[in-house]
């Protein structure tokens, strides 16, 4: 199956993929702190163990980071 993560062709040899399951294998840090938007929405957390990817999904992980001065 192939699925883009961040702009970037990934291939996944099963037909089955967690969400969760792929962050664990992109070595996603802080996992509390990543937002998923898959096909351009986001996914609410306690979904990411329920939804299995599929062929030519999209999935962005994006961190907000606050701080900064004024």
């Amino acid at each position: 199956m192939k699925i883009k993560v961040n702009g970037k062709d990934q291939s996944i040899q099963e037909n089955a993929v967690s969400v969760s399951e792929l962050l664990k294998r992109n070595e996603v840090e802080s996992i509390e702190m990543v937002s998923v938007q898959l096909n351009g929405n986001f996914i609410d957390k306690n979904d990411f163990d329920k939804i299995s990817l599929i062929e030519n999904d999209e999935l962005d992980f994006l961190y907000f980071m606050g701080g900064g001065e004024k």
